[in-house]
Parts: structure tokens; sequence; C-alpha cells
């Protein structure tokens, strides 16, 4: 397996299927914040976001947002606005934050997916800490200017890998 391969990569959150996710045996959904919940640039989640995290609570997932955000006060708003828990100041690729979600929500590694949109932090993270991993492509084009040097890198990557509309 490659550290930066993801188990899927989707279009957007909201594409992914919940009840699929569910007959794997997945319990637990580990959310990045920043482009994949919630664009960069707003401080509000999609409608169709908020939708899908309402049918995962509905299907029993347990959910946690872990953020590398360092606006910590920020992310806490959006996870209580959102109706789930959080991990701030995640430093991601580690995967000591996702491991301390798999223990906060009570899962192993292999009832959690990750879901987030950088491929050098969500997907190395997750798959450091053994979990399957979802790539979503970004909700905003606007990212911080070191994330933007990634995203070239991100780009050549994932060029022939197909994504999931």
């Amino acid at each position: 397996m490659s550290l930066f391969k993801p188990t899927r990569y989707v279009a957007s959150v909201d594409k992914i299927d919940l009840a699929a996710l569910a007959a794997q045996g997945k319990r637990a959904l580990l959310l990045d914040r920043d482009n994949t919940l919630v664009p960069r640039d707003t401080n509000r989640p999609p409608a169709a976001v908020v939708s899908w995290l309402d049918e995962a609570r509905a299907r029993g997932f347990k959910l946690c947002m872990v953020s590398n955000n360092w606006h910590a006060a920020e992310v806490r708003a959006s996870a209580a606005e959102l109706g789930i828990e959080v991990i701030a100041r995640a430093m991601k690729p580690a995967p000591f934050a996702l491991s301390a979600a798999l223990r906060r929500l009570g899962v192993s590694a292999s009832e959690a997916v990750m879901v987030g949109d950088q491929l050098y932090t969500d997907v190395a993270a997750g798959n450091l800490a053994g979990v399957d991993v979802i790539l979503v492509r970004p909700q905003a084009t606007q990212d911080l200017w070191y994330t933007q040097i990634f995203r070239i890198f991100e780009r050549r990557a994932l060029r022939n890998v197909p994504v999931e509309e």
C-alpha cells in the first residue's frame, strides 16, 4: 500500500455511499474540516453536507472532525454546529489524532474511514493510522499558500486516478 494512495477518490462528501460503507462494516467517519466539510472560503457547511451528516447519524455512524486548523475555537464551533466530536490541531499526516479519535469513538481502525481533501495530510494520516481513506475534491479553490504548493503535486499524483462522481 502506498502512503499517498486513497482507498477511493470521490467528487464530494455527499457522494459517498453510506449504505455501502455500512455493508463493509464501517461504523465511524473521521472527517477533515477545511475544504472537506466546510469550504475554505466560508465558515458554513453546504446544505448537502449537512444532510449527508444527518443521514450518517441516522444510519448509526459515529462521527469525529479531525482538523489541522490551528484556529481551535473556529473548528470546535463548526463541530458543535454539525453535532459531531472534534479533534483540532491534529498535525496530520501524523496519525496520532486519528488514533485518539478511534479511541474516543470506541471503534477499531478497520471499522473507520478517514474522509479528507488532501493527499499529503488526510490520506497519509489515514494510511498511517490503518484506516481506509476516501479522498474528496476540495470544495473551494482558495487555499493557504503552502497548500497551493501541495495541490500542484497532488494534481500530478492523481492525474490517472478516476473520480467517482
